[in-house]
């Protein structure tokens, strides 16, 4: 399973209930690094070994493009649904060999 590094506008339930499906994820507030900035949350993922988890999808993009050697971004759209949103982020990695410089979009379905 993966090691993640979610930030802080991931919600907590969808933290919990990817811990239950046996991913490591590790949050912005358990590391001590709220309100650190977007590059800041890449490069601590990243010397950690975790990829980012994050629903600002937009800035996470363009670093991705800036600098596409990180350790994985898994971009989201919200959704109010967070059990489906966090079955819809487990199904996307976990046929994953490796998450290294990868961008991963998981978007809601529409409808």
């Amino acid at each position: 399973m993966a090691s993640l590094y979610a930030d802080e506008q991931v919600p907590l339930p969808v933290v919990e209930l990817l811990r239950t499906l046996g991913h490591d994820v590790l949050t912005v507030q358990e590391a001590g690094n709220a309100g650190m900035s977007d590059p800041e949350v890449l490069a601590f993922a990243g010397s950690n070994n975790r990829a980012v988890l994050t629903q600002n999808r937009r800035d996470f993009i363009r670093l991705h493009i800036q600098q596409p050697d990180h350790a994985g971004i898994i971009v989201c759209t919200a959704d109010k649904n967070l059990e489906k949103l966090a079955t819809r982020i487990n199904e996307a990695i976990s046929t994953e060999k490796t998450l290294r410089g990868k961008l991963i979009r998981v978007v809601r379905p529409q409808g």
